[in-house]
């Protein structure tokens, strides 16, 4: 009997102290009060806050969580979301205050004084505070050393100040805390490309090659490497090494393959081949008919040498895959000027073009749409890299070849 009191006794002991424990976690004396800790997170105006954020309504969710906030001013994350939500919207001097506020806490756990140094360093960079959100994003990582988010941020700073060693240094830290091993040496070799840059411009060929040799064996498709390599190439009066490495670009990336024509063209017409960089562009063609770009680059190149008729042929066969270019458009006009425009041939152009609407060869970023008119390799808006497309306003034609 005795054995069994002392196992209920125990049983009851637990279930107090559960009790206790619970309602410790839940409530807190403050003034004299108990003040329910959930209170905040359980209100309507929490809940409605997080529904207006989801439906991407920024100025009904801030009006709801600050409601929710004046509920339980020890809610971490309810000011935290709020002071990001300050920050999105540009009030960035509310967001710092906010922030800074939460950072006076006497009881914040480590975790959470590295998240609030982070909403801060993020502040610092939206309002263009770059030195402070620099110190900031390096507290974070002084206090969590493995925090993602403070090194992306980090990364992106040194890259909008041009600083590519450090942002290639930081982007070596996370990648070793990151399983897309492909995008980091992607990234690095673009950031290594960067460095060759500015070794170019020192006059340092030999740093620059380094650099460049070193993006393309990060990512064999590193397309901009390749094309500055072959530059340094040039300015060593080495002809032949920089048409092998373009002609490289034409193998590993054949959709880029249209960034090196004007060089591979140039350095053909100087050494007196070129009909080197006829074959190039007909094998393109043959490998996908639907390339407009190398027709476009064979018919300049023809045109250039007197054969107007055989020009205009390769462009109304491009204007089959891609109505839209106006590059396309602007070369057709220039040949049929050669010709001293025949009326069956701007014929046979008005029918081609009776429905198409002329643009700029433009590019959109596959990340957060930002449109260019020419290819870039960081997305000046999201500053992710090599995310540009070309953008097509309709399908191509599934014709091949266009009878004149």
């Amino acid at each position: 009997m005795s054995d069994y009191s002392l196992l209920l006794a125990t049983l009851i002991a637990l279930l107090v102290g559960l009790a206790v424990g619970k309602a410790w976690e839940r409530y807190k004396l403050k003034d004299g009060k108990w003040i329910d800790r959930r209170r905040a997170r359980q209100s309507p105006h929490y809940i409605l806050g997080l529904n207006f954020l989801v439906s991407n309504q920024i100025d009904l969710a801030i009006e709801e969580l600050a409601k929710a906030a004046s509920l339980d001013s020890d809610a971490l994350e309810v000011h935290m979301i709020l002071g990001n939500l300050y920050r999105e919207k540009g009030q960035v001097g509310k967001a710092i205050t906010v922030h800074q506020g939460l950072l006076q806490r006497p009881n914040l756990s480590k975790l959470e004084h590295a998240y609030v140094l982070l909403c801060i360093g993020l502040d610092y960079k939206r309002g263009g505070f770059v030195d402070r959100a620099l110190e900031a994003f390096n507290e974070v990582l002084r206090l969590d050393a493995n925090n993602s988010y403070a090194l992306v941020n980090l990364q992106k700073l040194h890259e909008e100040q041009h600083q590519w060693t450090d942002a290639y240094d930081t982007r070596q830290r996370l990648s070793k805390l990151t399983d897309s091993e492909s995008k980091n040496e992607s990234i690095l070799a673009f950031l290594e490309n960067e460095i060759g840059l500015e070794a170019m411009r020192r006059k340092d060929p030999v740093e620059a090659i380094r650099r460049f040799e070193g993006a393309i064996d990060l990512d064999p498709r590193a397309v901009p490497a390749y094309l500055n390599l072959g530059d340094v190439r040039v300015a060593q009066h080495k002809d032949q090494e920089a048409v092998e490495i373009w002609e490289r670009v034409v193998k590993v990336a054949p959709d880029r393959a249209y960034l090196a024509f004007d060089r591979l063209e140039a350095v053909a017409v100087r050494t007196g081949s070129p009909e080197r960089f006829t074959r190039l562009c007909q094998r393109l063609i043959d490998d996908n008919p639907q390339d407009w770009r190398a027709r476009l680059a064979l018919s300049r190149h023809l045109a250039a040498g007197g054969h107007a008729q055989d020009a205009l042929e390769l462009l109304f066969a491009a204007l089959v895959q891609n109505p839209h270019a106006l590059g396309i458009h602007q070369a057709i006009w220039r040949a049929l000027g050669q010709l001293r425009h025949p009326a069956s041939l701007v014929d046979h152009y008005g029918e081609l073009t009776q429905h198409a609407v002329f643009y700029l060869d433009p590019h959109i970023c596959v990340r957060c749409r930002y449109r260019s008119t020419e290819l870039l390799w960081q997305c000046p808006h999201c500053h992710d890299w090599n995310t540009f497309v070309e953008e097509r306003i309709a399908p191509a034609q599934d014709t091949t070849e266009v009878e004149v």
